[in-house]
């Protein structure tokens, strides 16, 4: 129902990596998205003793191989939310992102893969990448993210973590 507030925790990119940060900053949110490249499946295990959790693989996964889905459409609040790895890679919105969105119709797509925390909007969808959870990678920043849903709104907030996990 539209109007609910709702206290989302997203990250992605964790790569086998639970930083016990993690744990600390997503304390009292309401549900859990992970965008993929999982890692290892304790990293979910981890993230369920926080609040239920909603994953989908990624290229480091295998997709399909690791036994979680490659996307995900879920409602919360009353918002579409899409969960997908692979939406951008160099930079651009990949053809089978595209597809994605336009099959899914979200209202917010949450998505990994680039290591960017990110938030923009596109043809009245926000997307909304986390950033990375897992070991430092390249010269980006380790973050996690919040959806805060509020009086029919959504507002995205990006966490940063150290570049060492604790």
């Amino acid at each position: 129902m539209l109007g609910e507030e709702m206290r989302i925790g997203v990250v992605s990119d964790t790569h086998g990596l639970f930083d016990p940060a993690i744990a600390r900053h997503l304390a009292g949110v309401d549900h859990i998205f992970h965008a993929g490249d999982i890692g290892h499946s304790d990293v979910v295990e981890q993230l369920v003793r926080i609040a239920p959790v909603t994953a989908v693989s990624g290229n480091v996964d295998g997709f399909e191989a690791s036994g979680f889905p490659v996307e995900q459409v879920i409602e919360l609040a009353g918002h579409r939310v899409a969960v997908y790895h692979r939406l951008y890679e160099g930079g651009r919105l990949t053809r089978a992102g595209a597809e994605f969105l336009a099959r899914t119709r979200p209202s917010i797509c949450v998505y990994g893969h680039t290591h960017q925390p990110k938030v923009e909007w596109k043809d009245g969808v926000l997307l909304f990448n986390p950033g990375s959870a897992g070991p430092k990678r390249f010269h980006l920043p380790r973050a996690i993210g919040i959806l805060l849903f509020s009086n029919d709104t959504v507002e995205p907030k990006h966490i940063m973590l150290a570049d060492r996990a604790e």
